[in-house]
């Protein structure tokens, strides 16, 4: 019989013999190993190799005390096979140089079956769930529609999103029928990664902090709760989480996801307490206590943990992704500080 992954039936509130623990960007450039296969291989190349998408993939979990393995790839892979012309400049980030500027941009995007278009990410997940042991879960994501609308309308990183504030309110039809498509396509992105393996499916909305309460409810929360809703039928738990989004929490609580991931910004108990949905909840260390002293680090591990005071449905993560910066060992610190509170508290 399958042993169900830890990850899973904590996301489920269930009882579980340890806090599951991963971080977001667990697998990137913070690993000395993963940046040397950077010096051959770009990101878009590992994306398209299914056997170093697993490699980079399992890197962490051959150094670290981690309960889940997050398949290596990008929130906007699926944007390319849409007719998206997209490239990731070193120091810049990702580019689109065909960025939506009008409705028959938003028209001109083409509908693909990931199945056809996507397939080493996939094979990459059905390799990596034959390789790690059954109590460590898979996870596989997506953008949410929101984000992935943010960066088709900017086109590159930007620091007020005012293009896409822009859009939504001069071009209100057309940024529905853009959300529209975009949810359809992470709903069966993340639908076919469930059927490649993944154990769990993660929602990044990385832009929906930039939203008032107002305008998240009324343009963008139902695009993200048409894709949990489409999910429950994957019989995978489903996590969400957004960047900066204290304000939102109420909010964002009700989308329909099992678990929500809680930012950095605010503490664990609190985001918990606002809840207006019964979900688990993943979090929050904030990610540059990772670079602090060995006493900081364990400090800030224990005072996430003591707010959490054993409450079912708790996922140990960053409140946002790894910094580049980080050393490797602060991250066996952490986990090591994780792993001893636990057996102090028990």
């Amino acid at each position: 019989m399958a042993l169900t992954p830890r990850l899973v039936r904590a996301c489920r509130g269930e009882e579980v013999d340890r806090t599951p623990a991963w971080l977001m960007r667990q697998a990137g450039r913070y690993l000395p190993e993963y940046r040397k296969v950077r010096e051959a291989h770009s990101l878009l190349d590992i994306c398209a190799d299914a056997e170093l998408t697993s490699k980079v993939t399992l890197q962490p979990l051959e150094r670290f005390d981690l309960d889940a393995a997050i398949i290596f790839a990008d929130i906007l892979l699926p944007l390319v096979p849409m007719g998206i012309d997209l490239d990731f400049v070193p120091g810049k980030g990702p580019v689109i140089q065909n960025p939506i500027q009008s409705p028959s941009d938003v028209e001109a995007l083409k509908p693909f079956d990931p199945r056809d278009h996507l397939t080493p990410t996939l094979e990459a997940i059905t390799s990596v769930r034959t390789q790690v042991n059954q109590d460590t879960a898979v996870i596989g994501f997506a953008g949410a529609p929101f984000t992935l609308a943010s960066y088709l309308i900017e086109g590159a990183p930007t620091k007020n999103f005012g293009r896409v504030k822009s859009f939504m309110s001069n071009e209100p039809e057309a940024f529905l029928a853009l959300m529209t498509k975009l949810r359809e396509v992470s709903g069966r992105w993340l639908t076919a990664q469930a059927e490649a393996g993944a154990d769990a499916l993660q929602l990044f909305d990385t832009w929906a902090g930039w939203l008032n309460p107002i305008t998240y409810e009324k343009q963008v929360m139902e695009h993200s709760r048409f894709v949990f809703h489409n999910l429950k039928g994957t019989g995978c738990p489903t996590i969400h989480f957004a960047v900066g989004a204290p304000h939102l929490i109420e909010l964002l609580s009700q989308v329909g996801s099992d678990v929500l991931g809680v930012d950095w910004r605010l503490s664990i108990d609190e985001a918990w307490s606002r809840f207006s949905m019964d979900c688990a909840i993943q979090g929050n260390l904030d990610p540059t206590a990772l670079l602090g002293s060995e006493q900081h680090i364990r400090r800030a591990v224990i005072d996430v943990m003591q707010r959490v005071d054993q409450r079912p449905g708790h996922i140990f993560n960053l409140g946002h992704g790894m910094l580049p910066q980080t050393p490797p060992h602060s991250v066996t610190i952490a986990m090591d500080a994780l792993r001893s509170y636990e057996a102090t508290a028990a």
